[in-house]
């Protein structure tokens, strides 16, 4: 039997797009990733997926259909004095779109399982102050927004879904601290923050937790559009809020190429979180991932395959949800998915200052037990242990987005070997 649930609240819905429009700068980007210039003193972008999307089985051997406003999100970007002090922030409204999560089979993370979990209301506000330091480029950047680790942020790349392993390659919605520093090829950032997650949309980070992680990262810029990067991360109590839970080690290495001009880009990372009850370690996940994407014309290909290791949490009433008391006193076990993804886009031509892309996404998901005997077994709980995604939908956007997602000032990429006086014409991907 197939269930129809569409979770769009549609007075909120229509009055966010509203907002949307009437706030943005018109000014067109591409499919999924818009570009910024920072020649300009004030940048603004919007963007807003809307997406139906069935997943089969989903549970107990019954497919769902459920339909959804997506990552309804405001950015800008402010040149605050000249190219040496910025400014940038991010508004995300899934609090109000994605109360109830969005179907995203094998993802875990903040209270939610089965459903990407909603990102908090104020997803980025953050400063920067960068500078030349002989033939060295420096910043300091402060403010709420991604650690210095792992990759990009996914909103900012091809596919609508999220990867299963948001949680193991990225650290985002923190009070952070960062400084970076680049010298020729060579990209290093030093950071710190508070380890908690989010609770809740509207939740902020705790005060008491200020600065009681820190996480490292290294990048080498080879040859133009080529990255590659390792980073580490300790993370004090993520789990619970008020400390005293189980601490993450983190690590990622990955190699990023971006060509704008032929429309390429391509990524391959590797990263593994380990739980530590003191000095010892418990449970451990890795996360293996690859995806590209190539455009031709009017049409866009993109193709994924992740293999990502995830604890089976006890589950609430709620089958979707779990317990916010940290995961290492509810894993019932551990279970391993293996996705392929594909993805086609074919964006239409602007009007009016209105970039749509209608998009479709199909993913297979088989997923097996790691640990046995284990007290969640995939196929008694889905009805299978392969399970197929069909999403369908467009993408809308307004004006400019961020120009990389997690990176700040010097460390940004695409700015080697420039001055602060001087910003390329040329964006990253």
């Amino acid at each position: 039997m197939i269930i129809i649930q569409v979770y769009m609240k549609a007075r909120v819905s229509a009055s966010l797009f509203a907002a949307l429009v009437l706030s943005a700068r018109l000014v067109p980007g591409q499919d999924h990733a818009f570009h910024s210039d920072t020649s300009k003193r004030v940048a603004a972008g919007a963007q807003a997926i809307a997406v139906m999307t069935r997943q089969s089985p989903a549970l107990g051997g019954r497919a769902l259909t459920e339909g959804y406003l997506t990552q309804p999100t405001l950015m800008a970007h402010a040149r605050v004095w000249s190219n040496i002090a910025t400014a940038q922030g991010m508004l995300s409204f899934e609090g109000l779109t994605l109360e109830r999560g969005e179907l995203n089979p094998g993802i875990v993370g903040e209270g939610y399982i089965d459903r990407r979990h909603p990102h908090t209301y104020l997803h980025e506000l953050s400063a920067t102050i960068q500078h030349d330091i002989g033939r060295a480029h420096a910043s300091l950047t402060i403010g709420k927004g991604f650690a210095p680790f792992g990759t990009d942020d996914p909103m900012g790349r091809p596919f609508v879904k999220y990867p299963i392993n948001h949680h193991l390659a990225q650290i985002l919605e923190r009070i952070v601290a960062i400084a970076a520093i680049r010298a020729g090829p060579v990209i290093v950032e030093a950071g710190t923050f508070n380890g908690d997650e989010p609770e809740s949309p509207g939740d902020a980070p705790n005060r008491e937790r200020l600065w009681d992680s820190w996480s490292g990262r290294a990048t080498l810029l080879p040859i133009r559009g080529a990255e590659i990067q390792a980073s580490f991360a300790r993370v004090r109590s993520p789990e619970i809020a008020a400390g005293g839970g189980p601490d993450d080690r983190k690590f990622s290495v990955s190699v990023r190429f971006a060509d704008t001009d032929a429309r390429r880009y391509a990524l391959a990372e590797w990263a593994r979180t380990t739980d530590y009850v003191g000095g010892s370690a418990s449970f451990s996940f890795s996360s293996f991932l690859v995806e590209s994407e190539s455009a031709a014309g009017s049409l866009a290909v993109a193709g994924r395959l992740e293999v990502t290791e995830r604890p089976d949490e006890e589950r609430l009433a709620d089958p979707f949800r779990t317990s916010l008391s940290g995961h290492d006193f509810s894993i019932l076990g551990r279970s391993r998915w293996t996705i392929a993804s594909v993805r086609a886009a074919a964006p239409l031509a602007p009007r009016a200052g209105t970039a749509v892309s209608p998009f479709v996404e199909l993913a297979f998901h088989r997923v097996s037990e790691t640990l046995r005997p284990s007290g969640f077994v995939p196929a008694q709980f889905y009805g299978s242990n392969r399970i197929w995604m069909l999403s369908l939908g467009a993408k809308l956007g307004f004006g400019e987005l961020h120009r990389r997602m997690g990176r700040y000032g010097a460390a940004i990429p695409d700015q080697r070997g420039i001055s602060v006086g001087h910003v390329s014409p040329h964006h990253e991907h």
